[in-house]
C-alpha cells in the first residue's frame, strides 16, 4: 500500500501477497506444454508443415490462458495491516478492495487443511461483527503468526468501549 493511500499517523505493519502454492498448478502445466512443444519440434513425426505450426499455436495458447491469468491474479493480491486497518487489494483492470477497521474486528479465526499445513498456509478469517460477511484471506503464508500480530494489534487498539468498560485509569463519566 502506498504512503499517499494511508491516514494520518497510519503504518503499514504486514504486506502479504497469497502463497506461491497458487500459481505452482499452473507452471507446472506450463512445462508440460512446453515439454510437449519441444517434442512436437524435436521428434521426427511425419506430419506436415503447417500441422506442426498449428499444433504450436495451440499449445501457446493453452499456455498464455493457463498460466497469464493465474499469474496476475497472483501477482496483484495482497493482503495489508496496518495499525488501524486491514485491507484486502487485487486486480489489475478493475482494482477492488475491502477494508476492515481494526476497531471494528470482533474475531479472527484460520483454517489449515492438510495440503495448507505442507505448504505452511492457510485461510484468515476476520469478523467484524457488521451484516457483511467476514472478510476471507486465502493462502495467507504463516497463517498462524499472522493471526497472532493481528490479534495483538486489536489488542492494542481496544480500549473497552464497546464492552461496557471504561479504559483502565479513566473515570466512568455520569
Amino acid at each position: 500500500m502506498k504512503d499517499e493511500h494511508l491516514a494520518e499517523g497510519e503504518s503499514v505493519v504486514m504486506t502479504l501477497r497469497t502463497h506461491p502454492k497458487k500459481i505452482i498448478r499452473p507452471i507446472l502445466l506450463l512445462v508440460v506444454l512446453l515439454a510437449g512443444l519441444i517434442a512436437l519440434w524435436v521428434l521426427p513425426l511425419p506430419v506436415d508443415g503447417l500441422i506442426l505450426w498449428f499444433a504450436t499455436v495451440v499449445l501457446v495458447v493453452l499456455a498464455v490462458t493457463a498460466v497469464v491469468p493465474a499469474w496476475v491474479r497472483w501477482l496483484t493480491t495482497r493482503y495489508v495491516i496496518t495499525n488501524q486497518r486491514v485491507a484486502l487489494r487485487t486486480g489489475v483492470l478493475t482494482q477492488t478492495g475491502r477494508d476492515i477497521p481494526l476497531y471494528r474486528i470482533n474475531n479472527v479465526t484460520f483454517e489449515k487443511q492438510l495440503s495448507d499445513r505442507f505448504w505452511g498456509c492457510g485461510t484468515l478469517v476476520i469478523s467484524d461483527g457488521t451484516d457483511q460477511p467476514g472478510m476471507i484471506l486465502d493462502d495467507v503464508p504463516d497463517v498462524e503468526a499472522v493471526q497472532r500480530r493481528l490479534q495483538e494489534l486489536v489488542r492494542q487498539g481496544d480500549d473497552g468501549s464497546d464492552s461496557g468498560e471504561f479504559p483502565p485509569n479513566e473515570p466512568a463519566r455520569r
